[in-house]
């Protein structure tokens, strides 16, 4: 074998920003803080500031591959950690707030946290938590010392002293490029959730596709506001990506209301932005009440949920903003495919290019997607058939966490658990999901753990949770009871009982009540039927 003459470098995510620092030093990073006020630097004050937190973390003892977790918005302080944590070797954990209050102290557990970092909002959250996270040696606020929280854990540290008393002098370590870099849980939707562990390479590989043109298609000349929190999959790539090619990177925070995103996207004059569908049904309706349009943005991307196709023409028809769709998951980085057109659909009625953008899009480079029937074999790309949905690839995943779940690839290939159909020119169309997980709002409730609370109630002898279409949130959850003879029940009673149980946004919407379930030949729930009859839900009734 002849071997090539190219320079062995690892691809490193503390390049991503050495790069950004020293070809974009001047280009800003702005944030809608917790504490209230604007905050805005440039790459070249973010990468002294990581590497002062890099320095930080070595003096409170931490080494490479330890756990570092984040409970916290998208702000500079965040972005901070994402380089200085992975930067020196060890892990950025990135933990969703929303989850219920024991889902985050099992995933702290198991994910044995050093330090967790957290957004001074948060602080009540971390007082209940800090009781049931042995593993965790200090809780750091992210925050200066004159916004400080008043907090009975201990240690409690401040994350700007910390880095004030580092002076930066700091040379990012050359790791191997499979050092593990971050850790994401998935939702858990079948028992416990299940860790996903990315290493510097799937991390920079992945923001190099999803820059591309047929992809997010940003450069230099863009201003990015991630609306999809940094804690959903490390905000689909954004602060790789971002410093990668340059953006203007704007960080929105906590305030999500569509007042706030409006203002911030105007003043900062936003060309690109990505968030659940959820998101931007909320300001729709703002910007209608309000005669309002967007002046600078251009793009957005929709993933989390799918997208309803009223929602793709208004953003076309009445703001003149292109929409596309984008699929993924956590075990895949997030990006799997993405959907633009090719230049042959350019000649397209309106009506059939459209045809095309309400399918969820095709694979980007890197990864590979094939349907499967029940025994296996791979189905034809026409369109047509459905099957299971198969994908690998270097950013996809190839186990769990602690080996969780056990081995999870089928032939090297990874399991989605989504149905669909593949047609010739690769994009990809789900048509029903394998796992009877219901999606809120691009957030996932499982619907087993629904059935299992509302079976426990005494009076309860069956009962079915299915997602029924949601003009606001995609899907939320309906629940079908079968009442124990001669049991009493209200539809009250029955909500009542998840009290505690539960999220809040976990709770069904609605109950009814019925005299008895379908079953398949094996006795299991036909959801299938469940869903055919009570999928449209009517919310209003």
């Amino acid at each position: 074998m002849l071997r090539g003459l190219m320079m062995d470098q690892p691809l490193l995510i503390s390049s991503l920003l050495t790069h950004a620092a020293e070809n974009h030093a001047d280009t800003e990073v702005v944030s809608r803080t917790v504490e209230g006020p604007i905050h805005r630097y440039t790459y070249a004050d973010s990468h002294l500031r990581a590497r002062q937190l890099a320095q930080a973390l070595t003096r409170l003892g931490v080494s490479a591959g330890d756990r570092i977790a984040t409970l916290a918005w998208n702000g500079y302080r965040h972005f901070e950690l994402y380089y200085g944590t992975s930067g020196m070797g060890a892990v950025i954990h990135t933990i969703n707030p929303r989850l219920f209050i024991e889902q985050i102290i099992y995933i702290i557990d198991h994910a044995e946290d050093k330090l967790v970092f957290f957004d001074i909002n948060l602080a009540p959250l971390v007082e209940k938590l800090a009781a049931h996270c042995p593993t965790v040696k200090g809780w750091v606020a992210m925050t200066d010392r004159d916004h400080l929280p008043a907090l009975t854990v201990t240690p409690l540290l401040c994350m700007d002293e910390l880095i004030d008393q580092e002076d930066g002098h700091y040379e990012w370590p050359v790791l191997d490029e499979y050092t593990a870099s971050g850790l994401c849980y998935t939702s858990g939707t079948t028992g416990n959730p299940k860790g996903v562990l990315y290493h510097h390479r799937s991390t920079v590989i992945h923001a190099l596709a999803v820059s591309l043109p047929d992809c997010f298609s940003i450069s230099a000349k863009d201003v990015v506001m991630p609306i999809v929190p940094m804690f959903h999959v490390n905000a689909w790539g954004t602060p790789y990506f971002g410093p990668m090619v340059g953006v203007k990177l704007v960080m929105p925070g906590a305030a999500l209301d569509p007042k706030s995103l409006y203002e911030l996207a105007e003043s900062e004059q936003v060309t690109m932005s990505a968030g659940v569908p959820t998101v931007w049904l909320n300001l729709f309706a703002w910007l209608r009440s309000n005669n309002l349009k967007f002046s600078t943005l251009k793009r957005v991307v929709i993933g989390g949920s799918a997208c309803p196709p009223s929602m793709i023409r208004e953003f076309a028809d009445v703001y003149g903003i292109e929409c596309n769709h984008a699929w993924g998951m956590t075990e895949m980085s997030p990006l799997g495919t993405y959907g633009t057109l090719k230049r042959k659909h350019l000649e397209l009625p309106i009506a059939e290019q459209f045809a095309v953008k309400v399918k969820q899009g095709r694979p980007l480079y890197g990864v590979s997607m094939k349907i499967v029937d029940q025994a296996g074999d791979t189905l034809p790309r026409d369109g047509v058939a459905f099957g299971d949905l198969m994908v690998r690839g270097p950013w996809v995943t190839k186990g769990y966490f602690k080996a969780e779940g056990g081995d999870v690839l089928r032939d090297d290939w990874f399991p989605t658990g989504d149905v669909a159909t593949i047609d010739t020119d690769g994009y990809m169309g789900i048509t029903d999901r394998s796992k009877d997980v219901i999606k809120s709002g691009g957030e996932w409730i499982s619907s087993i753990d629904l059935e299992n609370i509302a079976i426990a109630h005494p009076a309860v002898a069956e009962a079915a949770a299915i997602g029924a279409v949601h003009p606001k949130w995609d899907e939320r959850p309906l629940l079908i009871v079968v009442r124990k003879p001669d049991a009493a029940i209200s539809r009250e009673d029955l909500l009542q009982f998840y009290d505690g149980k539960v999220a809040k946004w976990w709770v069904p919407d609605d109950v009814i009540f019925v005299n008895e379930l379908p079953h398949t030949a094996t006795g299991k729930l036909l959801k299938t039927r469940l869903r055919e009859q009570y999928g449209a839900h009517d919310w209003t009734a």
